[in-house]
């Protein structure tokens, strides 16, 4: 049995909020974070993703369903039951993810500290 996803998972503090790096939408990175140690129901989606509206999170998974990333998996049972699981095209991603966060651990203040003079420039 896998273990459940923490509900913390994401602290709204975590860097890649404001880091320049972007997987797919707004929310395909967390999406695929969240798959990474095997497949999960909706449901469980739900819980570290509790910022996102269950129409957003539908959208963001059909579309790694489109590009690849993601399989969709409807059992015939009952209550019906549906998984959803990365594909090895999906998990190509950890590799780049995981430089992303590196790079973000190594250059975060700078980065605030350059959009924070932007911010104030004149004009």
């Amino acid at each position: 049995m896998r273990e459940p996803l923490p509900p913390d998972l994401f602290d709204p503090t975590c860097p890649s909020s404001v880091t320049p790096f972007q997987i797919g939408d707004k929310w395909a990175g967390m999406v695929i974070t969240c798959l990474r140690d095997g497949p999960r129901r909706f449901s469980e989606l739900r819980v570290p993703l509790h910022r996102v509206s269950a129409k957003v999170l539908a959208e963001t998974l059909r579309a790694l369903e489109r590009d690849g990333m993601v399989t969709r998996t409807a059992y015939d049972e009952i209550p019906p039951r549906v998984e959803y699981e990365l594909t090895p095209l999906g998990r190509t991603l950890f590799p780049a993810m995981d430089a992303c966060r590196v790079w973000a651990d190594e250059h975060l203040d700078e980065l605030l500290t350059a959009r924070e003079a932007y911010t104030r420039r004149p004009g």
